[in-house]
């Protein structure tokens, strides 16, 4: 039986400029996607999973974040003095355990790879997950639950996949696979962003992933790779060589926020979705067309 994961890297350190000028005064974290910031999502995901302890990897201009999850005492005083019960829960529903969130603070932007190292006190010696927080699943079980799930059956290291047809595959990290057991695929590495005619494989890479601290010395001498930036594909394509990797393929659908068509897509298709006015805005966005 593997070591359980209990806890999981959130990196919340990016400028957001896919959607700028919005990002320019507001962390792209904290941008609702219908009544929830997306780092909401991200963060229910993993306690869906079973995990115990956030870690939020931050930068500067990003202090909303922590306010999001701490008291809003007189927020919260007004609304129980005015009797607004039920919005009242639903702000308290937000705020975690003393001691289940914690914050590391990312002093530059050296990339993903960089932005993990960071938490590596805060891990120790434990398999962690890391959860992107561009990336929203309304979907349940989420896919750190499918993960988590298959990692108590495999052990090792998981990435996120899902199928991308063969021409969109140079948009992409996507996996080199070895053998296919059901939802399951042993890997033989990575490569990012390949030619369709040169692409090992259509399964993306989602940012869903599950490492052993074996990681972190890697990332600790790992050098600059694309963009300039210590990525986390290049250490994870090392530490391959040397323990089992799988693919997860999970089941349902990811919302990538980190666009702005992303981010209307993923209010139109929860907003739908939602028992209060969905009905309503299916029926004015079908009017609209």
């Amino acid at each position: 039986m593997p070591k359980p994961v209990k806890k999981v890297v959130i990196p919340v350190a990016g400028l957001g400029t896919r959607v700028l000028p919005a990002t320019k005064s507001i962390p792209k974290e904290l941008l609702p996607v219908v009544d929830r910031p997306l780092i909401d999502y991200v963060v229910s995901e993993a306690r869906d999973a079973g995990i115990e302890h956030v870690i939020l990897v931050t930068g500067r201009g990003k202090s909303a974040i922590e306010d999001y999850f701490d008291h809003a005492f007189e927020l919260e005083a007004t609304l129980k003095a005015k009797g607004k019960n039920d919005i009242l829960a639903n702000v308290e529903k937000t705020i975690p355990r003393a001691g289940d969130l914690s914050y590391t603070r990312q002093q530059a932007p050296l990339g993903l790879g960089h932005a993990v190292w960071c938490a590596r006190a805060i891990i120790g010696d434990e398999p962690f997950a890391v959860s992107l927080p561009d990336e929203i699943v309304p979907h349940r079980p989420g896919f750190l639950r499918q993960m988590v799930d298959a990692y108590e059956n495999v052990g090792g290291n998981l990435v996120a996949v899902e199928e991308v047809p063969q021409k969109d595959t140079s948009k992409y990290g996507v996996i080199a696979p070895k053998a296919r057991k059901e939802n399951l695929i042993e890997m033989t590495g990575m490569v990012e962003k390949p030619k369709p005619e040169d692409a090992p494989s259509n399964f993306r890479i989602i940012g869903r992933y599950i490492l052993q601290p074996d990681i972190f010395p890697l990332l600790e001498t790992q050098e600059k790779g694309a963009g300039g930036e210590i990525q986390l594909t290049d250490s994870m394509n090392k530490l391959n060589a040397r323990q089992t990797f799988h693919a997860c393929i999970c089941e349902g659908v990811i919302h990538d926020c980190g666009s702005k068509l992303g981010w209307l897509q993923a209010n139109a298709d929860l907003g739908i979705k939602n028992d209060e006015f969905g009905a309503a805005l299916a029926d004015y966005i079908r009017a609209r067309l």
